[in-house]
């Protein structure tokens, strides 16, 4: 894929490409996407458009701890302008049900 800068001008504007591509992925035992459920804990983007997202999963024993950051990797690099991505699976601070949006939260009845 050619990178093309014209069409995403600013960091800021990849971010948030970045976000509206991580709200298609799901927790598939939770019906919420990974973003609202709060599993995104930092998005960086370099002056280069290189991108490290920091995420976390439930749990260390969650069924997709192996095929969940790939599939993350995948589509953040699928992205236009975006020349390299990387994740960062942490474990500190530990996810908590806390860490999800109102809408998440919502939408699994904790509101």
């Amino acid at each position: 894929m050619e990178n093309n800068k014209d069409h995403i001008t600013t960091k800021k504007d990849l971010e948030k490409q970045i976000i509206a591509v991580l709200k298609t992925i799901f927790d598939p035992e939770i019906p919420v996407d990974i973003y609202e459920l709060g599993l995104i804990y930092e998005i960086k983007v370099s002056d280069d458009f290189d991108v490290e997202v920091v995420m976390t999963l439930t749990s260390p024993s969650c069924p997709v701890a192996e095929s969940m950051p790939s599939e993350v990797e995948q589509k953040v690099a699928g992205i236009w302008n975006v020349k390299s991505a990387k994740i960062t699976l942490v474990w500190e601070p530990v996810w908590t049900k806390d860490m999800m949006s109102e809408e998440a939260m919502l939408e699994l009845g904790f509101l």
